[in-house]
């Protein structure tokens, strides 16, 4: 078979995906998650009687939390797969991203598998955040002037 029968075979077979709902439902997930964490929010703030920029801090861990036990469970990847972006471009697709690296290598021992792997994802977005606040820091320094 000759590569262009073979594409047309792919392409006969490769199911179609609608962008625009799949755009809706990670806008309507993500649009959740953000309401889930405005709600952690002023619980904490409320309920701790703390300022909301500490209240942040255990919103962010819980959140990361959540990711990580739905992960270690195996229910992240099902809700993944029906809210696409909606779970991943949020924290917890961060520490989805680590906690399943983390099971992944976890036989190779704790140095060898988990050290070494458990930032195969979550590194490259780690760096590029850090550099790219570095560059834009720079360019309000200069612009800004301090």
């Amino acid at each position: 078979m000759d590569k262009n029968k073979y594409n047309l075979l792919v392409k006969k077979y490769t199911p179609k995906e609608s962008r625009l709902y799949n755009g809706l439902i990670a806008f309507i997930v993500g649009g959740l998650m953000g309401c889930l964490g405005q709600l952690l929010l002023t619980l904490y703030s409320y309920f701790l009687e703390i300022p909301t920029k500490q209240a942040s801090v255990f919103m962010i861990i819980t959140l990361v939390f959540l990711g990580c036990l739905l992960t270690a469970l195996g229910v992240f990847d099902k809700m993944v797969s029906f809210s696409r972006c909606g779970l991943i471009i949020p924290i917890t697709g961060f520490a989805h991203s680590m906690q399943s690296a983390a099971l992944e290598y976890k036989r190779e021992g704790l140095v060898t598998g988990i050290g070494a792997n458990i930032f195969k994802l979550a590194g490259t977005v780690i760096m590029f955040g850090v550099v790219s606040a570095y560059f834009f820091g720079i360019i309000r320094l200069i612009f800004m002037g301090g």
